[in-house]
């Protein structure tokens, strides 16, 4: 008999809830219970939360641990190119065979009882990592935190909070205090949290849950430091400072993540090594990635071609302070997004870094914001815009005006995911 594609089994497992987004954990916990509770039989745990920063602190944890030598879990969400991203088993993506034969046992567990195809996937992730020996688990909180699916776990050995910031708000709530407030759900008693930087009113939040569930604080600010000095990583904590190469992935705001990462490798008891690896190693795509090959990079040979997946208005402002600081050359936007985010929020910091942009609408995804939407946004903030009927014919624009452009193509990792796969 042909074997079933993973790709089918996962089309059928959309079908079980009416919803994408349903916040609440007791179809976890059925679930969970038909499964033998896989999330009890996990290596040691790092639960990871935030608005932005979340994907990159866990790729610098676990170049840090496998570095170290160490056999490292990771889940992560969305995907760029296939699910199977989402799944590593230690160190390596999860195999076909390993990913179809968790979710046929997840779908056959559940029967046809309701549940959102993130939150049965989730449980493909648990019970995958509860088979196969590993030091150290890391869960990277899909949406929120409190009622996430990811949120199931008695006693991680650590949680990370790092920056919170607005996003999301249908579903978390539409001031950053509130917004913290989900994101502290995964506080434990007597875990250690370290926590990224915070607005004021966010920390607020967070120390005041910290302090009714008895979780210990490791807070930036306070208790780490992280900067840049003479194009090297300085961290210094209550053990004293490291000296380290900086971030291999490009920003200012990743010296942030990046020391998150350092100060929950410091509390897991890794040392120097460790550190330094994680900042050489870190591979996380679509975060300021540059491409040089593929069809997109063929067709702009002079230019400087980049992808980011940032889609709100940190990550926006984060791009703007990042472009500011390179060298200098005209900077023009491809940009699509969705239409739950704040596009004008996303783009009015960048308004003053870039010459242009032109917008385009998302191929295949029905919550893509049209491509004129964009375009009067990009307007409304003070840039000058166009539409595009795609990336390439928005890439031919600008290189038609300026074949040695910077060019960055941005605003979803949706977007990004198709240009990836389709630049190999």
């Amino acid at each position: 008999m042909t074997p079933v594609h993973s790709d089918v089994i996962l089309d059928r497992m959309m079908a079980l809830h009416p919803k994408v987004i349903d916040l609440v954990l007791d179809r976890m916990w059925r679930l969970l219970e038909a499964l033998g509770n896989p999330q009890d039989q996990l290596p040691p745990v790092v639960h990871i939360a935030g608005t932005n920063g979340k994907g990159s602190t866990q790729a610098y944890i676990r170049a840090g641990l496998e570095g170290a030598g160490h056999r490292v879990h990771a889940y992560t969400s969305p995907h760029l190119t296939r699910f199977h991203e989402r799944i590593r088993l230690a160190g390596d993506l999860i195999s076909e065979q390993a990913l179809t034969e968790v979710l046929d046992e997840c779908l056959a567990a559940n029967g046809d009882a309701p549940i959102t195809y993130f939150e049965i996937t989730t449980c493909a992730a648990l019970l995958a990592f509860s088979r196969v020996p590993a030091d150290y688990t890391l869960l990277e909180v899909g949406l929120g935190g409190r009622l996430d699916a990811t949120n199931v776990v008695a006693r991680p050995a650590l949680t990370i909070i790092t920056p919170v910031s607005i996003d999301h708000t249908s579903f978390l709530g539409e001031t950053v205090d509130v917004i913290a407030g989900e994101k502290a759900g995964i506080l434990k008693r007597g875990v250690t949290c370290v926590v990224g930087p915070q607005t004021e009113a966010g920390l607020a939040v967070i120390e005041a849950r910290a302090d009714a569930v008895g979780a210990p604080l490791l807070v930036h600010g306070q208790h780490w430091h992280a900067w840049e000095e003479r194009g090297r990583l300085i961290f210094q904590d209550e053990t004293g400072l490291l000296d380290l190469p900086l971030p291999a992935l490009p920003g200012a705001h990743q010296i942030e993540n990046a020391g998150a990462a350092v100060a929950a490798l410091r509390f897991l008891g890794q040392g120097e090594q460790a550190a330094e690896r994680a900042m050489t190693d870190v591979f996380w795509p679509a975060r300021m990635q540059r491409l040089r090959r593929g069809p997109l990079a063929e067709a702009a040979p002079r230019a400087e071609l980049w992808l980011d997946g940032g889609h709100n208005a940190s990550a926006g402002e984060a791009l703007a302070r990042h472009l500011a600081g390179l060298s200098p050359r005209p900077t023009w936007l491809i940009c699509g997004i969705l239409n739950t985010k704040d596009v004008r929020g996303y783009l009015r910091p960048m308004a003053g870094q870039v010459a242009g942009l032109y917008a385009v609408s998302i191929p295949e995804e029905v919550n893509t914001l049209p491509a004129s939407a964009t375009a009067a946004a990009a307007r409304d903030v003070g840039m000058a815009a166009e539409e595009a009927e795609s990336v390439d014919a928005a890439l031919a624009g600008i290189v038609a005006r300026d074949p040695s452009a910077r060019i960055l193509i941005s605003g979803s990792l949706y977007l990004a995911g198709r240009i990836l796969r389709e630049n190999g």
